[in-house]
């Protein structure tokens, strides 16, 4: 039995007690009930209208993160193999994956309704650029299972953030309500991982630290390989939405700060040669973040928006 395969073992109870835990704190809800039905009206194939630009009530920005944030959640079928993989479908491990699995699927069924029903934005570019990111899908390469732990409980509270502050900026309450709740089941997955993740560092701290560095430092959204990616994440970064400060601050340095990372004293050599990059790269990235901001603060003073 290899370590990464011993140490899935040992996690198991530490699965089983966090999966009862999710399960009851995780209330049900129907991905119907946030859908304004009453707004929706035919397209021109069952003799209706087909979209015009003028119909979407969302500002560019608006219509831009929901796209992004729509098309993440479509490659589900990538994500449930990327974790069934390293995690496996047996005893809790494989309960957990499936119960992700079919929550997780909740997301992208509300987030469609809700922008075909109230033609939020173009339904047949939409479903284009569906099946190209889907059929593409998603592939972290050759992740340890801890290093896809690691991963997961940054990338559930990026997902949850980003959530969260798109549907602020959307401009519609509607929108803001679901993808509230949206968030709410983010973040009972990440506080799921990000307690394993605790446990394997009580497990084997250097091998934990070291994963947890690798996945800080190479940190990617699983929506990267869409079309217009970089693009659209810079216009969502300038629109204070998601952006390098927002990706320091209230993602990464949380989870951080649970892990009590730059308080342990259990490391050996391994173990402290990770936590020692790591802080290298939050210092740059801080930088990075502050050097962007005073960007933005020229910009605003100078009445400019490029």
């Amino acid at each position: 039995m290899d370590i990464q395969t011993e140490l899935l073992h040992e996690l198991e109870p530490v699965v089983a007690e966090n999966l009862n835990r999710h399960l009851s704190a995780a209330r049900p809800w129907l991905p119907h009930d946030y859908v304004p039905w009453s707004r929706g009206r035919d397209f021109a194939f069952l003799g209706g209208e087909d979209w015009r630009p003028e119909d979407s009530p969302l500002d560019p920005v608006a219509k831009v993160a929901l796209t992004l944030n729509l098309l993440t959640e479509d490659n589900l079928p990538s994500y449930h193999r990327e974790i069934a993989t390293r995690f496996g479908r047996d005893g809790a491990w494989g309960t957990w994956v499936g119960q992700w699995t079919a929550e997780e699927g909740r997301h992208s069924i509300a987030l469609r309704d809700y922008l075909v029903v109230t033609r939020g934005v173009d339904p047949v570019a939409l479903e284009q650029m569906r099946m190209e990111h889907t059929v593409a899908g998603y592939d972290s390469g050759d992740k340890t299972p801890l290093q896809a732990l690691a991963y997961v409980s940054f990338q559930e509270l990026a997902t949850r953030v980003s959530h969260r502050n798109t549907g602020k900026a959307s401009g519609c309450p509607l929108a803001d309500q679901l993808l509230a709740r949206v968030a709410t089941d983010e973040n009972l997955h990440m506080v799921f991982y990000r307690n394993l993740m605790a446990a394997a560092l009580e497990i084997n701290p250097d091998a934990a630290m070291r994963a947890i560095c690798d996945e800080a430092v190479g940190f990617r959204m699983p929506g990267i390989g869409m079309a217009d990616f970089a693009k659209n994440s810079i216009l969502i970064a300038k629109a204070g939405i998601y952006d390098l400060r927002i990706h320091h601050d209230d993602v990464l340095q949380p989870v951080l700060r649970f892990w009590r990372v730059f308080e342990r004293s259990d490391f050996g050599a391994e173990g402290e040669q990770a936590r020692d990059e790591l802080t290298r790269f939050l210092g740059l990235l801080d930088e990075r973040a502050k050097y962007y901001e005073e960007k933005a603060l020229a910009r605003a003073q100078s009445g400019t928006v490029a």
